[in-house]
């Protein structure tokens, strides 16, 4: 069996692509690839890719998206973190947070791997997601 080499993508499920595209592209520095939507299911679909596509965020919106809002403690999704090389790049996060008015928790010491830092804070749907930067070496 070979190994696996990488994470291909996330999907997330969001109640307005048209809301939330726009958001990851102007806060993540996203850039859309690819669109799907399928009048006879109602389902819509945009892949976006990070800068030199080192992974890519597909943003799903089902027909029927009326749904309770986000809560990391139901089972399926707890969060997703997007890793940064230092804690001054963290610093620079939390600026451009900041700067969008995305409201965020400052960089604190991250309670499972000893010796990094993490941001949180949430999409427009309320999904949980955190800029993280490892232990220095």
């Amino acid at each position: 069996m070979s190994e696996f080499t990488a994470v291909h993508h996330v999907a997330l499920t969001v109640t307005d692509v048209d809301r939330s595209v726009p958001w990851y592209m102007r806060v993540l520095e996203l850039a859309e690839v690819t669109r799907r939507e399928d009048p006879e299911t109602g389902l819509r679909k945009v892949v976006l890719h990070a800068p030199g596509r080192a992974f890519a965020l597909v943003l799903v919106q089902h027909p029927d998206t009326e749904r309770p809002g986000f809560d990391e403690r139901r089972t399926g999704l707890d969060h997703v973190a997007f890793e940064v090389g230092s804690a001054a790049e963290l610093r620079a996060w939390e600026d451009r947070l900041a700067e969008y008015g995305v409201s965020f928790e400052p960089g604190t010491p991250s309670r499972t791997v000893p010796g990094s830092e993490v941001v949180v804070f949430r999409d427009p749907d309320g999904i949980q997601l955190e800029i993280w930067a490892g232990p220095r070496d």
